[in-house]
């Protein structure tokens, strides 16, 4: 019997800590949405170009615009309106690729991409100080919870695209 009921108390305290995190990751994806607007707003941006912007940052060297499409989950049309807007505002050039001529690479700005870095710079301190108050274990816990939303978000970006709901 107690058995049971201790049984009974951990789900519903799992149940009700369930329940403040549904609510506590809504507040978060929401006010990060709200925080890109606002940096996107910032640096004269679409939210969804700086996103672009922050994906290209992290590859290797110059994409193409089929890779720009992958990264961003866009139609290879809309990601060429998107590099388009990129190119225009600066951020990136297009080159031809000088292995295979027919194709055309995404390359990014430096000196752009260093005016970008910099509000990330300004803005890094607050972050750095915040993730001041955990050990290190927890910031590998929170980096692991990370990568695993990643990859969950995308299995769910492609159950929503693929029309599997």
């Amino acid at each position: 019997m107690a058995q049971k009921n201790m049984a009974q108390k951990n789900t519903a305290e799992r149940s009700a800590l369930m329940g403040q995190l549904a609510s506590a990751s809504r507040l978060y994806m929401a006010s990060y949405a709200l925080f890109n607007q606002a940096l996107a707003d910032h640096l004269s941006l679409h939210p969804t170009d700086l996103q672009c912007l922050n994906l290209l940052s992290l590859e290797r060297g110059p994409v193409t615009t089929g890779r720009v499409a992958e990264l961003t989950g866009l139609t290879t049309g809309s990601a060429t309106r998107l590099v388009d807007r990129l190119e225009r505002a600066g951020y990136v050039t297009r080159e031809r690729d000088t292995a295979d001529r027919r194709r055309v690479l995404v390359t990014l700005v430096p000196e752009r991409i260093a005016e970008f870095g910099a509000v990330w710079a300004k803005l890094n301190g607050a972050w750095y100080e915040m993730f001041d108050a955990y050990s290190d274990d927890e910031i590998a816990l929170l980096t692991a919870h990370m990568r695993r939303t990643v990859e969950l978000s995308a299995a769910q970006v492609e159950r929503l695209r693929s029309g599997e709901l």
